[in-house]
């Protein structure tokens, strides 16, 4: 059995005929957290139907961005963030509150059989663009996420909200590999050496302003949300030891890492003397130096636009997202915290609250994903749970965002992403390559009841912000 309801049994002949566990209900999916876990376990889930005294009804009309036109704050044309009462939300241009509702990657794929599925199915990237941005809004979509090809849906009379991203680190670390022959004596999963990235470098500098360059053509665009830096950086906790012990003496990290130190604690200290209070205080100074960096000339190619972050790892939750150094460097710079978010169950509510505590802003959670066996792909790859079926990847869905719209320093939501690769394809990032985390499966197809199931919470956003809010009064 794929799912389970537990209900009272006074309403057991009522669930009989049909009841969607509507009634205080619990349910419950089968789940392994990767394909390297053998058992499937039983995890609670929660939906629209099993929330108490919830009532589905037709929610406000909305802006051309998507916003609701319930309330309106002060329109600046683009947009921005706000917190209400004790609620954080996004302003549309208009002035109207918004939640991003976003897929990843929206982008067709490129394998030789889905280039011939696309030929077939819509013949030009402007009818693919037109009919798939159709159905995403059909579904509750207002948005898309990081990897898309903005310039082609900026095509669209009333495109999706869209972020853009761009990788100065990313960028200068495929150029600082070439100088080891292509390989780093000891490197991080991301592939950087010693698990640091290279921020004290002056070369790094002139990959920033490479990479800010082509932002300017956007910056009047109201569709556009805002911007990412790089993509779950390593921010070690470790990170002044490693420049001490790692770097060579005369690399530019050691320099500006030893320079720290002696300031701080006189010119005989030495790595011996490091406490875990400096350890998070050279944090701060190490990811402060990329934030003013990157956002300088971020904010000077485009004043007008959110700066969304570098994208932090929920995976690395004992490194970054637990060091309250980090995010109060991050409140000084980004107008709102992303997190990719993988291998918890749900948000865990308290962990939003600290992140929105220390650094004074929203959350917006940019990566999550499950994939089920039903799609007929391996699924060895990647951090999303695995459940049986379609219709369990919309449940954990409903699960998950009724837990970030709990939270009331949440703004939004991507889901990874819009279809699934081809595992023929091995130009694809090997992460990504044979599972199954598209809304669209490698030849287009809509998985329908995942979709259907994301559709119930996406078009009850803002009634179920409200229910929320007033039984957490």
């Amino acid at each position: 059995m794929k799912y389970i309801v537990s209900i009272p049994a006074a309403l057991l002949a009522i669930c009989l005929a049909g009841c969607k566990a509507q009634y205080g209900g619990k349910l419950f999916i089968e789940s392994r957290k990767d394909n390297k876990d053998s058992v499937w376990s039983k995890y609670e889930a929660n939906t629209v139907n099993t929330l108490p005294g919830f009532t589905q009804r037709k929610e406000p009309p909305t802006s051309g961005y998507g916003g609701w036109k319930d309330w309106r704050a002060k329109a600046t044309g683009f947009f921005r963030t706000e917190k209400v009462k004790d609620r954080w939300w996004i302003i549309d241009p208009d002035g109207y509150p918004y939640i991003h509702k976003a897929v990843v990657a929206f982008n067709p794929g490129k394998s030789e059989k889905q280039k011939q599925t696309f030929q077939h199915k819509f013949g030009t990237l402007d009818s693919w663009v037109q009919q798939s941005s159709d159905m995403l809004k059909g579904y509750g979509f207002n948005g898309a996420g990081a990897w898309t090809n903005v310039d082609l849906l900026r095509q669209q009379k009333q495109p999706l909200v869209y972020t853009l991203i761009i990788s100065p680190m990313g960028a200068y670390h495929k150029d600082h590999l070439k100088k080891f022959g292509g390989k780093y004596e000891e490197a991080g999963w991301q592939g950087y050496r010693y698990d640091l990235a290279m921020v004290f470098d002056k070369e790094f500098d002139n990959y920033i302003v490479e990479a800010v360059k082509p932002i300017a053509k956007y910056k009047n665009d109201k569709y556009l949300l805002g911007y990412f830096t790089d993509n779950e950086l390593p921010w070690v906790f470790d990170a002044l030891d490693r420049h001490l012990t790692k770097l060579g003496k005369t690399e530019q990290g050691y320099i500006a890492a030893e320079k720290w130190l002696k300031q701080r604690k006189g010119n005989n200290a030495t790595v011996n003397d490091i406490t875990d209070e400096d350890r998070a205080a050279f944090t701060a100074f190490y990811f402060d130096t990329y934030m003013k960096k990157v956002v300088t000339a971020l904010r000077k190619a485009d004043p007008n636009h959110l700066y969304l972050g570098c994208r932090f790892n929920q995976d690395k939750e004992r490194q970054e997202l637990s060091n309250p150094e980090i995010f109060k460097v991050a409140g000084r710079y980004m107008d709102i915290i992303s997190v990719n978010h993988y291998r918890k169950w749900e948000p865990d509510q308290q962990i939003f609250d600290n992140w929105a505590a220390w650094s004074g802003k929203p959350v917006i959670i940019t990566e999550w994903y499950t994939k089920a066996v039903d799609s007929g792909l391996p699924n060895n790859t990647g951090a999303g749970w695995l459940v049986h079926s379609q219709k369990d990847r919309g449940i954990f869905y409903q699960n998950f965002t009724l837990g970030l719209l709990r939270n009331k320093n949440c703004v939004g939501w991507h889901w990874f992403k819009y279809m699934d690769n081809d595992p023929e394809d091995k130009t694809t990032d090997p992460s990504n390559r044979d599972s199954n985390k598209g809304v669209v499966d490698r030849y287009f197809s809509p998985y329908t009841p995942l979709l259907e199931q994301m559709k119930i919470v996406n078009t009850n956003t803002y009634n179920l912000i409200s229910y929320f809010d007033k039984t957490q009064q």
